[in-house]
């Protein structure tokens, strides 16, 4: 009755039925994955003519001569609306993350097909033919298989240092031996919501942005879940104000499972679960006492830095990079406190920053290019002029990534013509001799009230002979 689309090395089958059926029969589209768990799979498609009425999974495992095969199967079964010949059209769907592409078939659908009835000759000692068990009839009874599954927000640390990254995941967990069939349900409504309750205000946050929600394999405590993570972020505390993610709640769809299942009938019937996570508390440290306690970088940071030479003349330019990389909160990583300019002229640097965020950690490099023009001839260790203090919360101490270059400076001294360049003039050397007292501006200027009086006249005059007229 089924022809079968045999698919990406014969690992993934989509199958799809018959040719010709009752107006009575269901139609099914049916993904197999064999010796693989099915993680996730496209929406079945679309078909005129056809109506969906829900889709149910089986598994199943063979031995053979020692072999072990497996397989995992969804299937989606479809009501016919009228008699008739329908096109399925072609489609494509992803499974376990595979574009597999379907061609399309034409299915006639007939008259009902008509039921013989029982001959067996103990059917009436019992209250039910199996035909009718097989095609399912009257009044279906359903039961709630229970679940075997739980939401939960987790973090990677209990205790942080104010400043200390710590990675927050929220995630719905099945277990492998569950037997409740469960599905999402409106889950970007639902995670919006969540995510107002769970973010704390008092933290910098690194997202990891989590756009397909794909099931991983882990283990907790000796037993084998699903994990399909629904957000994860790294957090950093701005303060030593205590962490606090309440619990939160997640509807899930979980399908009663018909008492006595038949072919064709109905075997399941939606309903719903609301599965909640327990409040989590990360408590945050104070960093220990330091001078730059309050304006210090926080994670595990190292140096790596160039320059475009080591030799150079006076008055000429040359770059320098110090470039911070390592783990921890990139963004907030400062430039380097910079040693007394006194023979060197200094640019304000090019910044720029790269931030990876993968397998729940964040790290990335932090550079800073300068562009300097030394003014004294002499060797010079840059590690006197740019100094970088950050606290290390592996080690609970304070570090310092100060540079290793040397530079040799050749040429004439460019000090004096450094002050020259910077010398004002004698009007501003006066400032600090001349009086400073208010004065009038002096007598009046009797040829300026001349003028405004014969301008006044003239304009009266003006005004008189109009007027007149």
């Amino acid at each position: 009755m089924l022809c079968a689309q045999n698919l990406v090395a014969q690992q993934v089958q989509i199958t799809l039925g018959p040719d010709e059926i009752g107006e009575n029969q269901t139609w099914t589209v049916t993904v197999t994955v064999q010796n693989d768990r099915l993680k996730s799979y496209d929406n079945f498609p679309d078909i005129p003519g056809l109506q969906k009425r829900g889709t149910s999974s089986q598994s199943s495992t063979n031995i053979v001569n020692g072999q072990v095969s497996s397989s995992q199967s969804i299937i989606m079964t479809y009501l016919p609306q009228k008699q008739g010949t329908i096109t399925v059209p072609s489609f494509t769907m992803t499974i376990n993350g595979t574009k597999i592409n379907v061609p399309g078939k034409k299915v006639k659908i007939g008259a009902p097909v008509q039921r013989q009835q029982a001959t067996d000759p103990f059917s009436r000692f019992f209250n039910r033919d199996p035909k009718e068990d097989f095609f399912g009839r009257g009044e279906t009874e359903f039961v709630d298989i229970k679940d075997d599954a739980f939401f939960a927000l987790t973090t990677n640390k209990d205790n942080v240092y104010v400043g200390e990254g710590f990675t927050a995941t929220l995630a719905f967990y099945v277990s492998d031996g569950n037997r409740a069939p469960l599905q999402f349900y409106e889950l970007g409504k639902q995670l919006g919501e969540i995510l107002k309750k769970v973010k704390p205000a008092t933290c910098w946050e690194e997202n990891f942005n989590i756009e397909n929600i794909e099931g991983e394999g882990i283990q907790i405590n000796g037993k084998d879940y699903t994990q399909y993570k629904l957000y994860q972020a790294v957090f950093y505390p701005l303060n030593a104000e205590r962490i606090v993610f309440p619990s939160v709640g997640l509807e899930m769809i979980k399908y009663k499972v018909a008492k006595n299942p038949s072919f064709f009938g109905q075997n399941r019937q939606e309903d719903f679960k609301t599965f909640y996570s327990k409040e989590k508390v990360v408590r945050v440290k104070e960093l220990p006492p330091h001078p730059m306690r309050d304006g210090v970088a926080v994670g595990d940071y190292r140096l790596d830095e160039k320059t475009t030479t080591n030799n150079i003349e006076t008055g000429q330019s040359f770059s320098y990079q110090f470039n911070v990389y390592g783990e921890g909160n990139i963004s907030s990583i400062e430039k380097p406190k910079l040693g007394k300019p006194d023979a060197f002229e200094f640019y304000e640097p090019n910044v720029r920053q790269d931030i990876t965020r993968d397998k729940g950690r964040v790290a990335g490099t932090k550079s800073f290019s300068y562009f300097m023009i030394p003014r004294e001839p002499g060797q010079y260790n840059l590690g006197d002029y740019f100094q970088w203090i950050f606290f290390n919360p592996k080690t609970a101490k304070y570090d310092t990534l100060s540079s290793s270059i040397k530079l040799a400076v050749t040429g004439e001294s460019l000090k004096d013509e450094a002050i020259s360049s910077n010398d004002l003039g004698s009007f501003y050397d006066k400032i600090g001799t001349v009086d400073n007292s208010l004065n009038k501006m002096g007598k009046p200027n009797w040829l300026a009230v001349f003028v405004y009086g014969f301008v006044a006249f003239s304009l009266a005059l003006s005004a008189y002979l109009f007027f007149k007229k």
